[in-house]
């Protein structure tokens, strides 16, 4: 599971990464083309907005695979430690429902609704840049199983010290 865990993750920290360089070295296109060839680039500005929207998402699925998401720790961490798991548990399966409605579900379908159109000037069909959405949610769902899988591990570990 571990491994699984680690490759996705160095996958989305190159991505990330790649994606932030690709982000900078367009956003200087554009000054240089907007201030000393007083020619501006719309090309650069449409795909860094499109750059950074992917670059969020995909952040967003490297914060659930460290299960950084949001919660409210106060009220937790003061519960005895079964009802803590229980809890964590909890949501991660609200995240894993999240992922699958709202991002596969949802996903798939403005991604089919966009293909059909294209972007100003890029020319590309919107709906390429919308697979992210579908995309990120695999990865959430993947990430929140191995995540439970974790908190029950850890469970087991817990009684067995105990014993």
């Amino acid at each position: 599971m571990n491994t699984l865990r680690n490759a996705l993750t160095k996958l989305l920290n190159a991505l990330a990464g790649i994606s932030f360089i690709a982000m900078v070295a367009l956003t200087c296109w554009q000054v240089f083309t907007r201030y000393i060839l007083q020619n501006p680039s719309s090309w650069s500005e449409e795909l860094v907005s499109y750059l950074f929207a992917w670059a969020s998402l995909l952040g967003a699925s490297l914060v659930t695979s460290e299960r950084g998401h949001m919660n409210i720790p106060i009220v937790v961490d003061r519960m005895p430690a079964g009802a803590r798991k229980v809890f964590e548990v909890f949501g991660e399966l609200i995240a894993f429902a999240f992922s699958l409605i709202i991002l596969v579900y949802g996903g798939v379908q403005i991604t089919q609704l966009a293909m059909g159109q294209t972007t100003s000037s890029l020319g590309v069909a919107v709906g390429v840049f919308y697979v992210v959405l579908p995309l990120c949610g695999v990865l959430n769902m993947i990430y929140t199983v191995l995540n439970i899988v974790d908190i029950c591990k850890s469970t087991a570990d817990t009684k067995k010290e105990e014993a």
